[in-house]
């Protein structure tokens, strides 16, 4: 087949270029490896935007579990929770323990360089259960996207936040049976200099593309948590939830 120069030019390329591997995808192989690569809790600390306050550490895995290569976060029912309200607005009662962590490195998009967050994802889907799988504004915020999020129902939702009111969101329909499902996204400058695209993919299918004004340059957390009630409605579970991770890799092509 025959190729022109312009074409063979763009796969040299290509071909140059190698993967960095930020996050390996066997970092919930063991407690040491875990603490290698992430940290416990928000980046900000136990509370954000809904019912539960995040427990864990280095000595404490009771809602942060790690085993079988599988990140598990549990949450449950709490009384008599000191302070009674979340720090966070809008400051809602605690009514659950559960868990969150986040990455140890940060993720920068610029225009040298893609990244490339992957996943396999048992969600739970019942009323009261937000679990997230997402990226945040290390400074201010936004930006923020939203590569797993699933709010008291059978779907994911694809947020990205280009302000406060300015968001995009595609909702995608996933199972309730507690399966194990693989999400993806693909973060590449756009040739603007400013923004990112954002290619969404479920099960290596693509889903949605979003686009973040601004987004270049700015560095962000990856966090997965599993926050209860708030955006997915109450009263949450009386019983204990379990939000299990597994696979989870970064990597970063280019400079």
């Amino acid at each position: 087949m025959f190729l022109p120069t312009a074409a063979l030019a763009l796969l040299a390329t290509t071909a140059g270029v190698q993967a960095v591997t930020v996050i390996p995808s066997n970092s919930f192989s063991s407690l040491s490896t875990f603490e290698s690569f992430w940290n416990y809790l928000y980046p900000w600390g136990s509370d954000h935007n809904g019912s539960a306050r995040m427990v864990g550490s280095s000595s404490d895995h009771s809602h942060i579990n790690v085993a079988s290569s599988t990140l598990s976060l549990i949450a449950t029912p709490t009384s008599n929770p000191s302070p009674p309200t979340s720090s966070a607005n809008p400051h809602p009662a605690i009514h659950y323990a559960s868990g969150a962590i986040h990455a140890k490195a940060q993720i920068t998009v610029t225009n040298t360089n893609a990244y490339t967050i992957s996943g396999e994802f048992s969600s739970p889907t019942a009323k009261g259960t937000w679990p997230a799988f997402w990226l945040t504004a290390v400074n201010g915020w936004p930006p923020e996207t939203d590569i797993g999020e699933w709010k008291g129902t059978t779907q994911n939702w694809y947020n990205t936040f280009n302000t406060s009111s300015v968001v995009r969101s595609d909702l995608v329909s996933w199972p309730s049976d507690l399966s194990f499902h693989a999400l993806k996204a693909v973060l590449t400058a756009e040739s603007n200099g400013a923004d990112v695209r954002i290619d969404f993919y479920m099960d290596n299918v693509l889903r949605a593309t979003q686009f973040g004004q601004g987004f270049v340059g700015k560095p962000l957390w990856l966090i997965i948590n599993l926050q209860m009630e708030g955006s997915s409605g109450s009263p949450g579970p009386s019983g204990t939830t379990t939000y299990k991770i597994r696979n989870v890799q970064v990597t970063r092509t280019g400079s």
